[in-house]
């Protein structure tokens, strides 16, 4: 990287306490993604984070983190979404935790993307999953591992 100039990063947010719940191998179809979300809010819980994909066999994977103290509630109403939609399985993985790095300069500096995912990998951080906007790199990972994963970022992007 001599003389390439540093992407500016305008910091990090840490959200810390969380469970990633996953709604998997559910037929994909249109409502799907509603269906979850609408049980959600019937039951006045709050997703903070959101992932969808779908895979070769056309089955739907949906994944959300929530806080760690509503994951009961939210597990009760996904295992009778995911009845309804044909899911195979509801997966929760407790003690996560969201980072999120952003900046300006994001949506035009090529490579972003992957010095954010090399730092981690780095520091020996697996990403659970990854969210992205034109200007923010939200990765879930393990509660345990956000403080190295912060000082991986700093590093990486010139942050105090």
């Amino acid at each position: 990287m001599a003389g390439e100039k540093r992407a500016t990063a305008g910091g990090i947010i840490h959200i810390p306490h969380l469970c990633l719940v996953g709604v998997m191998s559910t037929p994909d179809r249109p409502g799907l993604v509603s269906a979850i979300f609408n049980a959600l809010g019937r039951e006045h819980l709050n997703a903070q984070f959101i992932v969808q994909s779908i895979d070769l066999n056309n089955e739907s994977h949906v994944q959300f983190c929530v806080d760690e103290s509503d994951c009961a509630r939210v597990l009760v109403a996904m295992q009778r979404v995911a009845q309804g939609l044909n899911a195979r399985k509801v997966t929760v993985n407790n003690e996560v935790a969201l980072i999120s790095i952003y900046g300006p300069d994001f949506r035009e500096r090529p490579g972003i993307a992957g010095n954010a995912f090399g730092a981690l990998a780095n520091a020996g951080i697996n990403i659970l999953a990854v969210s992205t906007s034109i200007s923010t790199i939200t990765c879930v990972i393990g509660g345990q591992e956000a403080p190295a994963a912060i000082a991986a970022w700093r590093d990486v992007f010139g942050l105090p």
